[in-house]
């Protein structure tokens, strides 16, 4: 068994969202002149708004189980520097996982996901790959999840998480549970959403990532907490170090309006349910267009992902010599006008012809157009919404009568 190949260079940077919230930019704009640096890991303030974020989903944390960094990557290559040994993810994953576990020098595993959904493992494919990697001389000791999910925009549902959840423990792996997405569910009687922590909170690191849910994409911050107990503080200790020599901290503006942000005052609470129904509807319409096409698509449960099987396809694009989906990520990119990564960027072979599509492009290059669809009731009855999901669907029907 081998780990994983290099993974190939990221598309690009991250994408535009959706417009920064007025009350963000005020608390951006207010700590501007401040000139002394945050602590380390998070000042009280941040560290305060975080425990209070956790605690309202039924997660209590004191303040020294936080540790804040400018994003998502750095803590989590801090992470995988600080537990040692090998890192399962799961097959697909988020773009940014492996390339984070060859820098900090971690044999990297995929396992694949149930058919249910992904961002978790299948239970027996995981407790397998466990047992050939310790066979082969290695250390399984962590493992990424993500239960609300990128690439696959679906949220796992709570009895495959349990299964997997205990199969890790039961296996003295450490979870980490990427929880970026959890707040932009597209429906609130939809799957419910239940944290790996809650059911095994010594064993558990959470990691958020506020850029593109509760803070703009272009604003890095993020914040881990770490369990109480077993391994916890040593991680913590671990986790902070190696931010520290790297002198990963955040700047003051930013920390500021991500403290405001994980307070969750009225603004932005309104703001992130706005978010999620408009994710919902365009990811819903997508989705339809796609399966008009001939295109497999799980169905988008949370943020602002689809992730689409065109296997169906494969005689038709050979037929436009388009046969794995490096070709098929070219062709849609050139197409779409826009980055539309291919599977191999997530873990998946490149001969399957899966692709990650993002849904706020559909709604207009500019700010005033996005807010726009944000604030309507019926976005998809706005011309431009409309006329993109057409220009949409249209690329995928052509890739289909070729």
């Amino acid at each position: 068994m081998q780990a994983s190949l290099p993974a190939l260079p990221a598309v690009t940077a991250p994408e535009r969202g959706l417009p920064v919230l007025p009350e963000l930019a005020d608390r951006l704009a207010a700590a501007a002149a401040h000139s002394a640096p945050q602590p380390l890991g998070g000042g009280p303030e941040l560290r305060a708004a975080a425990c209070g974020y956790w605690s309202r989903r039924g997660l209590p944390t004191e303040p020294d189980q936080v540790v804040a960094a400018p994003g998502a990557p750095p803590l989590l290559l801090a992470l995988l520097a600080a537990a040692g040994g090998d890192v399962l993810l799961t097959r697909p994953c988020a773009a940014w996982y492996l390339p984070l576990a060859r820098i900090a020098g971690r044999p990297a595993f995929h396992v694949p996901v149930p058919a249910e959904c992904g961002g978790v493992p299948d239970p027996f494919a995981l407790l397998e790959t466990v047992r050939r990697i310790r066979d082969e001389g290695g250390r399984p000791r962590l493992l990424v999840l993500s239960a609300a999910d990128d690439p696959t925009g679906t949220v796992a549902p709570p009895e495959i998480l349990h299964e997997v959840c205990e199969a890790a423990v039961a296996e003295r792996m450490t979870v980490i549970s990427d929880e970026t997405w959890r707040d932009t569910r597209h429906h609130s009687g939809g799957t419910v959403f239940l944290g790996p922590a809650e059911m095994w909170p010594e064993h558990v690191v959470v990691l958020t990532d506020l850029a593109g849910a509760l803070t703009p994409t272009a604003w890095p911050a993020a914040v881990a907490r770490f369990p109480a107990a077993g391994r916890g503080p040593v991680l913590r200790t671990r986790v902070t170090s190696a931010l520290a020599a790297v002198r990963a901290e955040l700047a003051p503006p930013i920390a500021a309006a991500a403290a405001y942000a994980l307070a969750e005052p009225g603004p932005v609470r309104a703001r992130t349910a706005a978010a999620a129904r408009l994710y919902g509807t365009l990811g819903a319409a997508a989705r339809e267009r796609l399966a008009t096409a001939g295109v497999l698509s799980r169905p988008p449960q949370t943020g602002p992902y689809l992730y689409a099987d065109l296997g169906e396809l494969r005689t038709a694009l050979a037929a436009r010599a388009i046969t794995d989906s490096v070709e098929l990520e070219a062709h849609l990119s050139a197409a779409l006008g826009r980055p539309v990564p291919g599977g191999h960027r997530f873990g998946d072979a490149p001969d399957d012809l899966r692709v990650r599509l993002s849904t706020p492009p559909l709604l207009g290059a500019t700010d005033a157009e996005r807010q726009r669809a944000l604030d309507a009731p019926d976005p998809l009855a706005l011309p431009g919404v409309r006329d993109a999901l057409t220009e949409f669907g249209s690329v995928f029907s052509e890739l289909a009568d070729s």
